[in-house]
């Protein structure tokens, strides 16, 4: 009888074709595994893609979430082409987050609505942003990924912070008006966060 993949083959073909992350709980479940045995795996199946010479991918986990990416030392030599596509709907939360972490949960929701949890969701899902519970809320950071996608020349958040206010004041802008800019299509009003828990609201347009 003809024995099976290893378990960390299927993870990594599963991992790779979906092209965003997961959790263990979600490959368990697809999987018909315990948690345990995915938890080995992975682990093994990011040893084993390390020790590959010359590996374009790693296997990297985001917040708990695992998902394979190409290697950072490659990144700055890939065209732009060939950079993952973010849906615009997202870029309003990723930059709001970029410049006010460690972001509150709450306080994105402040400022872009119920909407905004769908954005953290699936912002985490492609490794742009990590969620940790803070109290009754999530602690909201950006990630490596993010900042190789946005050409940030930092990694470390409070560095990524850091820059993005940069930029935001080059360009003259509030928060709320540099998130709404990145999605002029979505024509989106946020409410500007003021730093003492009151919210005035902004009419963040691009401005024809």
């Amino acid at each position: 009888m003809t024995e099976g993949p290893h378990l960390s083959s299927l993870l990594e073909a599963i991992l790779f074709g979906a092209g965003r992350s997961m959790s263990v709980d979600e490959l368990a479940k697809l999987l018909g595994k315990r948690n345990f045995q995915i938890s080995e795996s992975l682990s093994e199946l990011k040893k084993d893609m390390g020790e590959r010479e010359k590996s374009a991918l790693q296997l990297s986990d985001v917040s708990g979430r695992w998902i394979i990416e190409v290697n950072p030392s490659l990144s700055q030599f890939l065209p732009d082409s060939f950079k993952p596509e973010i849906p615009q709907r997202l870029l309003p939360a990723a930059a709001l987050i970029a410049y006010h972490q460690p972001m509150p949960q709450a306080q994105l929701v402040d400022m872009l609505g119920q909407k905004a949890y769908d954005h953290v969701r699936d912002l985490a899902n492609l490794g742009l942003i990590d969620k940790r519970r803070e109290g009754l809320t999530r602690r909201l950071t950006t990630t490596r990924r993010f900042a190789e996608y946005f050409g940030c020349p930092e990694v470390e958040y409070r560095k990524v912070k850091s820059w993005f206010r940069g930029e935001a004041a080059k360009l003259g802008l509030t928060s709320a008006q540099l998130a709404a800019s990145l999605a002029p299509d979505e024509q989106m009003t946020i409410a500007e966060f003021t730093g003492n828990e009151e919210a005035t609201e902004v009419e963040a347009r691009t401005e024809e």
